[in-house]
């Protein structure tokens, strides 16, 4: 008895709907790349070093007033820097302890992938089990929950925090800011402040259809 061949339109409508990988997600490709714009946007805008760690204009504040007053100027110009040395110590304590880093890299990754940017036609099914939207929703947050706050990770990001904050409050209480000219350089729009709003407004922009669609 012959056969006839299946043509390709036929195989293909007979497989169903193509299984897109995750990082190809054009709205993950979105996100990246205005989050990417966003941060290369925010580090334009970072202060020299060198007048970071300028010895000549360390000096030991008068009083606590002193003290509030030059943290704020110095937050207000060098708030990329700022932001930048809090990252790396959050990322050092991260790289000393890997677990921790691997974990915290598997939550987000079963966020992006798992959820915010899972095509809406392809449920979630593990092993056998097909799991809806508010299901996987509800699962990520217990677990985002038990990570965090009931795990030594917790402790770990709120330890490392701390640390970059007091780095930060020492040299802006120390830094003499006299010679920081913030009226003509530091527009009240700019910054890594504005950086992080518009990160994170990227961030929503970019996965708005697919939350959308999940509603």
């Amino acid at each position: 008895m012959a056969t006839i061949p299946m043509t390709n339109s036929q195989a293909t409508a007979g497989s169903g709907p193509q299984s897109q990988p995750p990082i190809t997600n054009p709205a993950f490709r979105t996100f990246l790349s205005r989050l990417t714009s966003s941060i290369r946007q925010g580090f334009s805008q970072r202060r020299p070093w060198y007048e970071l760690i300028d010895r000549t204009a360390m000096a030991r504040p008068d009083n606590l007033t002193d003290a509030y007053s030059r943290i704020r100027r110095n937050f207000s110009y060098f708030k990329v820097n700022y932001i930048t040395l809090l990252a790396l110590v959050l990322a050092f304590s991260l790289l000393s302890h890997p677990f921790s880093l691997l974990v915290l890299l598997g939550l987000l990754a079963a966020w992006l992938f798992l959820y915010l940017f899972r095509p809406s036609d392809q449920p979630l099914v593990i092993f056998g089990r097909t799991f809806s939207d508010r299901e996987t929703l509800g699962i990520l947050v217990v677990l985002t929950l038990f990570i965090v706050f009931l795990t030594s990770i917790g402790s770990l990001l709120i330890s490392a925090i701390l640390i970059g904050v007091a780095i930060v409050c020492i040299h802006g209480a120390f830094r003499v800011p006299e010679d920081l000219f913030l009226d003509d350089q530091d527009p009240a729009n700019s910054g890594f402040l504005s950086f992080l709003g518009n990160a994170t407004s990227s961030a929503a922009i970019a996965a708005a259809p697919a939350v959308a669609s999940r509603v």
